[in-house]
């Protein structure tokens, strides 16, 4: 299988026995399949048509048209599914590469796990877009996903969880999902402060969900409140600098909570910027 061009790589160790990696797939890097081409090909028999091409077979005259139709965002979803699925791979092995570790993924259970040295694997991409829009146009569409975004983290001693979310949750979700002590202090928020409180919860869920194997229903559901204040912008810590290889990995947000599934201290980091949460 063809490797698929991955950019703005970025590689950051957590702690000792963590590390994370990070890229952009291009949606440059797309491509719809020959054949999907050829299917979409309209034929008509006998038809009348303003251009019309024309086989004479038997003394038979057989008159099609061509019309070739833009792919579907059915079809481009599926594409970008694939692509994420290959690009998180490929990026395990570029991380694997750098820690000079050779082993190979064991995906026969979860949580995922290298084959011999039993490290724990936990991957993430930015969900695949444009499922239920079918109105716009390919052009319009491919324009509005400059990137798909990937991610991966390697833990030595336990599962961790990591998560990649680009866009806001939507108010009707977080007060269809989250507990009532969340939504109450989410509510109390300025709106722009809320929805982006809003969102690292989420994303913070989803690891856990993760981590634990909790189904959906059940991880969404936990109350995590009392992480909430922490998570508020006025409250972000003074940046952490973990030096390795002699370069600094600026970790935008690291601190340590204890998890109320099975009353654990996990660490929690926030990377703004890349709009990632890893919880190891």
């Amino acid at each position: 299988m063809p490797t698929i061009p991955l950019t703005h790589i970025q590689h950051t160790q957590l702690d000792p026995t963590t590390w994370c990696m990070t890229a952009h797939v291009s949606a440059a890097s797309f491509s719809i399949d020959s054949i999907d081409i050829w299917n979409h090909l309209s034929w008509a028999g006998f038809s009348d048509t303003v251009s019309i091409d024309t086989i004479r077979l038997d003394n038979v005259d057989w008159h099609f048209h061509r019309q070739q139709t833009r792919p579907s965002a059915r079809r481009i979803a599926h594409t970008q599914r694939q692509q994420q699925r290959q690009g998180v791979r490929q990026l395990l092995q570029m991380l694997l590469h750098k820690l000079e570790i050779d082993d190979t993924l064991d995906e026969s259970s979860f949580p995922y796990r290298l084959t011999n040295s039993r490290y724990y694997i936990c991957f993430s991409h930015t969900a695949a877009s444009h499922k239920n829009n079918t109105d716009e146009s390919l052009n319009e569409k491919i324009g509005k996903v400059s990137y798909n975004q990937v991610a991966v983290v390697i833990s030595h001693h336990r599962p961790a969880g990591i998560d990649v979310e680009t866009s806001n949750i939507a108010w009707h979700i977080v007060t269809r999902f989250y507990s009532d002590n969340e939504i109450t202090l989410l509510q109390a928020m300025p709106t722009s402060q809320r929805d982006m409180t809003a969102k690292f919860l989420w994303q913070i869920k989803e690891s856990f969900i993760k981590i634990h194997q909790y189904t959906l229903a059940q991880g969404l559901g936990k109350d995590y409140a009392y992480l909430i204040p922490s998570l508020s912008s006025t409250n972000l810590p003074a940046l952490d600098v973990f030096r390795s290889n002699n370069h600094q990995h600026a970790i935008e947000h690291l601190y340590t909570i204890d998890s109320t599934d099975h009353q654990t201290s996990y660490r929690i980091s926030v990377l703004p910027s890349q709009q990632i949460v890893i919880v190891f």
